[in-house]
Formats: C-alpha cells, structure tokens, sequence
C-alpha cells in the first residue's frame, strides 16, 4: 500500500515536471522579439518630412513630402466605402519600393509644369489662383492629376472604353456621335449627333450628354489618348486620359479647355514629373525630384 502510494506521488511529480518544463518552453517563445520587418530608407524634404514610396506599375518611386492630394492608395487597401469592420481589420503589408501602388494624385500647374507642394512657394500661388481666377471666371492654370497603376494582363488602351461610350450613348440617350472631318491639334474629334440638337435643328445649349469626345491613336491603331470635353460654359472643362505603355499606368487629368491645345506637352510633362520620382529598390534617387520642398 505504502508502495503505490509512493507510486502515485513519482507520477504526480512527473506530470507536474512535464507541465512546468512546457509551461517554461511557452514562456521563452513568448519571450522572443517578433521578427521585424526592416524598414526601408525613405528620403526627406527640407522640413524632415519623409516621402511616400511603393511602386507605380514597373517603376519604385518616392514621391516628394507635401505633394499628394490625399494620400497613396495600394492594391489591396480597401475602398472608401468599405465595411469599417473590413477596414478595422486590414493589415497592409510593410511599405517598400516594391509594394504595388494602385493610384495617388497631385496638382500640376500647366503654364510652367510645376508641382503644387505645400510649404513651398506653389502653395501660395494656388491660392492666390483660387482667389483672383475662379471668382472672376478666368481659366485656371492648375490640373488635377491622378496616377493609376495597371497591373496583370489589363490592355493598356481605351479601344473598348471609347467604343462602349459611342453604344451606351446611341442605346440610352439615341445620341450618336459623329466623326468630324477635321482633326483639331492632332485629335480625332467626335461630335454628338454632328453638334446638332435634333429636338431644335439648332446646336446644343447643353452638354450634359453630348461632350466632345476626342481620341488619339498610337502606330498599331489603338487609342492611347481619350479627352472629353465640355463646350457649352464660360469655362468649359476637360477630362483627359491617357496610357503609357513603359511605365505600365493610366493617367488621369481635369483642366480647362483653354490648355487643351497643350495636351500633349502635359502628358510629356507628367511622365518627367514622375521620372524625377524614381528610385532605386533601396530608395537612391535617380534624379532631381520635382516638387520637393
């Protein structure tokens, strides 16, 4: 009887030993430091205010402090009017040169190609702009620029985006755009229904539906460029879109139509914007970054 006993207490100490030991195990792996991911080296402005970077279809970039209108959005982030709890939820992967970047905007000034940075000098230019110009309805200088990043095995023209527009407008509005003889700078122009409201015989008090709808063609024949622009106003305004097959993106710009004979210059001047933001996968400039405070 003594013997079992002593059984019984050989036992209990075993189990005890085993469950302290993995108790101990517990604790040391618990202990350990969480395996950080390094962060990148990201350049700064003036102020010490530090760059946003990722990168823009094939290309890292760092894009300068003070510069973004908003904020960079990544793949994967969720939208604007997700689930909160989705958004409470969502962990973005660590921010390199390599994390994809689906789009960001900024402001351009098209009379000299700058870039509206806040605490340098465009910040107050664009506001003295707002105050003397919009008032008094003169055309105003700046653009509003958005990068998109194009990602996979999207086709990196508007053929089918320009096509649709042209059937959604004869099958719901019975608007049916026309091609016009002449090309205006460069630009293969569409009118709706040739420019003429058919309700008046007259031409078109309103563009609401019937914008003018102009198209650029590269070599191989599909649509690079896709402008839309309104011509009914004081100050009428553009939606310019166009691809750029290197960098893998579409851009996006508003601006009045007083600078459409400049389209070309823009898109020239947007993509060397976003050359200066060029980096290296470990963050090295590979120029002069435009608009860094």
């Amino acid at each position: 009887m003594m013997k079992s006993g002593w059984q019984k207490i050989l036992i209990f100490m075993l189990l005890l030993w085993q469950v302290l030991l993995l108790a101990g195990c517990d604790y040391y792996v618990n202990e350990q430091p969480a395996q950080q991911v390094p962060e990148p080296f990201r350049n700064q402005d003036s102020r010490g205010r530090y760059d946003s970077i990722g990168k823009l279809g094939t290309y890292s970039i760092s894009i300068p402090a003070g510069v973004i209108d908003g904020w960079v959005r990544y793949v994967g982030d969720p939208g604007d009017f997700a689930d909160p709890k989705i958004k409470a939820k969502y962990q973005r992967p660590p921010k390199t040169y390599d994390l994809p970047i689906e789009s960001f905007g900024f402001l351009y000034r098209i009379t000299d190609g700058d870039v509206y940075t806040s605490f340098r000098q465009t910040q107050q230019d664009y506001r003295h702009d707002n105050e003397t110009l919009i008032p008094y309805g003169k055309p105003f200088p700046w653009a509003d620029v958005s990068a998109y990043g194009v990602y996979g095995a999207a086709p990196l023209n508007f053929n089918f985006t320009v096509q649709d527009d042209f059937r959604v407008s004869k099958e719901v509005t019975d608007i049916e755009y026309i091609q016009q003889p002449q090309p205006l700078y460069g630009l293969t122009v569409y009118k709706a229904n040739n420019g003429i409201d058919p309700d008046t015989g007259e031409p078109w008090k309103s563009d609401n539906l019937t914008e003018d709808r102009m198209i650029k063609k590269d070599q191989a024949g599909n649509i690079k460029t896709y402008i839309k622009c309104q011509f009914t106003h004081h100050i009428n305004s553009c939606r310019h879109m166009f691809y750029n097959d290197d960098w893998h993106i579409q851009v996006r710009i508003g601006y009045s139509r007083t600078y459409l004979p400049q389209w070309q210059e823009m898109e020239g001047r947007i993509m060397q914007i976003l050359d200066s933001w060029r980096v290296t996968r470990e963050g090295k400039l590979l120029g002069k970054q435009i608009g860094k405070a």
